[in-house]
């Protein structure tokens, strides 16, 4: 089969590589669609090497159809030859085939086409480990979610309001507010405009503060507004895109009981990850088979487009999720 492969030069190719050998607990996914995520292009320039036993090429996030099963794979589970899936990878997913452990299988979303399914595990997964797990987030909360632009905040966003969540986020131009006003966040704050820090101080002394926050930036701007959350709020790191440093007064963060939590998708066992996504199916699924949740999807390129469409991402153009097709 073929793959995307990484030149010497970080430049990308597709080339000819050893077909998947399935495990007994594994099936055989014929990849239809992959899509892109910034983890992608750290790997690509050496920073995020895959966990041992997957392989060297990037993605994590597939939709397909199963070709092949390991017999532990039919006993222990309800999947088929012919099953339309969508998997969430440890790596290898920018390829013709993938091998995949049975529970890190999702089934592809009654309105859902190929292309949408392919952006759900990986970045639907995330949205749920930290709105839901790290956040603990209810109904009635504020969410603060920095880069409201990002393929992130495109499922984030929408699945927060989905479950009652009142939504801030931010931007860089009024241009990118614009262009996400069907993500229905309440307040979007425009950061060349207007002081983040000075808004969550404005909306904790009206009596709504932030309760969860899940922010990819960091930087000095973190350190400024974790002093205007909620009593026991949650600040969950996933990134610190802005910078890795920040200066905070530890004081409002006891006196405020408030958590700073770290958090990647990544590093979770398999376990964590399987239970991730059978809550997924269980509470998310209806909501995007209702329409309330739906993968925003900014562009779709051949695989063999792999090195554009990581141009996409590199230069922060993406209004929702890069996919490439693969069948």
């Amino acid at each position: 089969m073929k793959a995307i492969l990484v030149n010497d030069d970080r430049s990308l190719r597709w080339d000819d590589v050893p077909n998947p050998e399935i495990k007994p607990e594994e099936v055989l996914v014929e990849i239809h669609a992959a899509a892109l995520n910034r983890a992608d292009l750290m790997q690509r320039e050496g920073d995020y090497p895959p966990p041992a036993g997957c392989p060297e090429w990037m993605g994590l996030e597939v939709a397909g159809v199963i070709v092949e099963m390991g017999d532990e794979a039919k006993a222990k589970s309800d999947w088929k030859v012919g099953d339309k899936v969508c998997a969430l990878l440890g790596g290898g997913g920018y390829a013709e085939y993938v091998a995949v452990k049975y529970d890190m299988l999702m089934p592809v979303p009654e309105n859902c086409t190929m292309i949408e399914a392919a952006a759900i595990p990986e970045a639907f997964a995330t949205a749920y480990l930290n709105l839901f797990i790290e956040g603990g987030i209810k109904e009635g909360n504020t969410l603060l979610m920095n880069a409201g632009a990002s393929g992130l905040a495109s499922v984030i966003i929408p699945m927060a309001k989905a479950f009652g969540v009142r939504v801030i986020t931010t931007v860089l131009s009024d241009e990118i507010a614009n262009s996400i006003k069907h993500l229905n966040a309440d307040r979007v704050v425009v950061t060349t405009k207007e002081d983040i820090s000075l808004v969550l101080k404005e909306e904790l002394e009206a009596g709504h503060g932030v309760d969860v926050a899940i922010d990819c930036l960091g930087g000095e701007i973190m350190g400024k507004c974790i002093h205007y959350l909620t009593h026991g709020a949650r600040w969950i790191m996933i990134a610190a895109l802005a910078g890795q440093m920040t200066e905070i007064d530890l004081k409002n963060i006891y006196v405020r009981n408030v958590r700073i939590i770290g958090s990647t998708l990544r590093s979770r066992t398999p376990a964590v990850k399987a239970q991730i996504l059978a809550e997924l199916v269980e509470k998310v699924f209806p909501k995007i088979e209702a329409g309330l949740v739906k993968p925003t999807i900014h562009a779709v390129l051949p695989i063999t487009e792999a090195e554009a469409a990581h141009d996409i991402l590199y230069q922060g153009k993406n209004v929702g999720k890069v996919v490439l097709t693969v069948k």
